[in-house]
């Protein structure tokens, strides 16, 4: 429900609040007293489009708020904004033609508050914010009266799953076209890391034989001088050593103390020839074969070559070829994976037509059943020879169904009906989306309605008929009417009177709820130009009879 509209440095409007109610509330006042203003700022604040010319002279800025109390607030579209009970909808516009939008004190896009605003309020009159004038909405509206929606989403659901199969299976044929051509190459790239017969850890291994054996000479001279130091020379350490033990043997006879240090001498002695065993097995080890580093250099050229194909690493090499044959492996199966798909495909596809085609059925159904019900309501809204279809053509199957259905209207005889969005009268289109939303007022879940203007061309019982339809309706949604028609202004639960005032050689405009002998007043001025004492009665009348 909208509680109250914020309306600041817009048009000829200064600074105005504007409280409404749940129920019928209208809206009255002379010609030019800013009733569409009202209407227009409300616009702005559920995202309509922007013009220069809103702001009012001398500011650089107008700002539009809308607050809401919605009920069912989850069911509102989700865009990334955190909704309390409360819902402010709020909109700055700036004389350089830009704007800003927010929801919540939360800045979001204007698309975002569109969409809020699509969902909170339907504007009817000369306006753009008019979702039956949309032709997508007209097959919503059907479903909803007749019950169709679980039909629909059964199609749509259906229809997705057809698609994803089709994707499936295109994505398999296009496979299937380098099918050959990619096995042959999986299988040469299998072989050629298999025939490599690579091990984790050979390339460091290799790498290491490789600087052992270009350095081959200086090692062999190496060890063959620390042997001849250790072992093979005359003052060689294991000669001097054992020289030293002799002589500590004949210390030892006189001194016992010195057994200490010849104990620790004779321990080295096993360990140097230990180390003289080890340096000539590594003299015989660095003789030099033949063909060795030819060896070691082509195994490690081979390994390069494939880390360039497959990967840095032997590791990587590898996992290369496991991945390989898991997608040969499912390249060989793939023929038998499209067949399976492309008969899954068709039974899904017949089912899809089938569901669409029963769901064309129940429209149809639906449609005639509709026009009867809003031709009875429009005949009642002084549209006696008004023609209401509905205009159902078969399509090419979407999510939707095969239907594009549309709503046409005629108000004269002889004149062909025409889509609602060709009515030029404001009076005629907003007459007839009260028809439409009257026959929709148990399904139509957008809770505040805006009438502006609806009275244009009417009068006398049309106009009672009017307000009582507007009456009924806001039993189920919060009406809002702009109107110069007393018929209907009587039937108001909130009565708001709009008029310009001048302060400071400024005009501004003022609303003020009415109620009592203000309301009278104001009833029976709007009854004759003038308040006058059969204007007055006449009033009091109208007032007593809608309540």
């Amino acid at each position: 429900m909208l509680k109250e509209l914020r309306i600041k440095n817009l048009a000829v409007i200064d600074d105005l609040k504007v409280r409404f109610d749940k129920g019928f509330n209208v809206l009255t006042g002379e010609t030019g007293a800013g009733k569409s203003i009202i209407v227009d700022s409300l616009g702005l604040a559920l995202g309509s489009k922007i013009q220069s010319d809103f702001i009012r002279s001398g500011e650089k800025e107008a700002v539009v708020q809308a607050y809401f109390e919605p009920e069912g607030i989850k069911s509102l579209p989700d865009i990334g904004v955190e909704m309390t009970e409360v819902l402010i909808l709020r909109r700055s516009i700036f004389a350089s033609g830009k704007s800003r939008a927010y929801v919540n004190d939360t800045m979001v896009s204007t698309q975002s508050l569109a969409e809020i605003g699509r969902a909170l309020v339907d504007i009817h009159g000369q306006h753009e914010h008019q979702s039956l004038l949309s032709v997508d909405k007209h097959r919503v509206f059907l479903d909803l009266f007749g019950r169709l929606q679980e039909e629909q989403v059964g199609v749509e659901r259906l229809y997705r799953e057809v698609e994803a199969l089709k994707k499936e299976v295109a994505g398999l044929q296009e496979r299937m076209k380098e099918r050959a051509h990619r096995l042959d190459l999986l299988k040469f790239q299998i072989h050629e890391i298999d025939s490599a017969a690579l091990r984790v850890g050979e390339h460091e291994y290799l790498s290491g034989q490789k600087t052992i054996l270009s350095n081959l000479g200086r090692l062999k001279e190496l060890a063959e001088s620390a042997y001849e130091l250790i072992y093979g020379a005359d003052d060689s350490c294991i000669a001097k050593l054992s020289s030293v033990i002799a002589k500590l043997q004949d210390m030892a006879a006189i001194d016992h103390q010195a057994s200490e240090v010849l104990g620790i001498l004779k321990s080295v002695l096993p360990l140097l020839d230990d180390a003289a065993v080890s340096l000539r097995g590594y003299k015989g080890r660095y003789e030099f074969e033949p063909g060795s580093l030819d060896d070691i250099e082509e195994r490690l050229a081979l390994i390069r070559k494939l880390e360039k194909k497959y990967g840095e690493g032997i590791e990587t090499i590898i996992r290369y070829r496991d991945n390989a044959e898991a997608e040969m492996k499912a390249l060989e199966i793939v023929e038998e994976e499209i067949a399976a798909l492309e008969n899954e495909l068709i039974m899904k596809e017949a089912m899809l037509s089938e569901a669409a085609a029963a769901l064309s059925a129940k429209r149809e159904e639906a449609a005639q059943r509709m026009e009867k019900l809003v031709s009875n309501e429009l005949k009642e809204l002084a549209f006696g020879d008004a023609e209401f279809l509905i205009d159902m053509r078969r399509e090419a199957i979407s999510p939707r169904g095969i239907d594009r259905i549309e709503f046409l209207f005629s108000a004269n005889v002889g004149e062909p009906p025409k889509p609602l969005v060709k009515i030029a009268s404001g009076g005629e289109l907003s007459r007839v989306m009260l028809a439409l939303k009257t026959v929709f007022a148990d399904f139509d879940s957008i809770p505040v309605l805006i009438f502006d203007e609806i009275d244009s061309g009417i009068g006398g019982k049309t106009a009672e008929i009017v307000g009582r339809k507007l009456k009924d309706l806001s039993e189920k949604h919060q009406v809002l009417c702009t109107t110069h028609l007393p018929q209907l202004a009587s039937k108001g639960d909130i009565h708001l009177k709009i008029e310009k005032r001048q302060k400071n050689e400024r005009v501004y405009v003022e609303v003020k709820e009415l109620a009592g002998s203000e309301r009278l007043n104001e009833i029976a001025r709007m009854l004759s130009g003038n308040v006058t004492d059969i204007s007055l009665r006449h009033a009091k009348e109208l007032i007593e009879s809608a309540a």
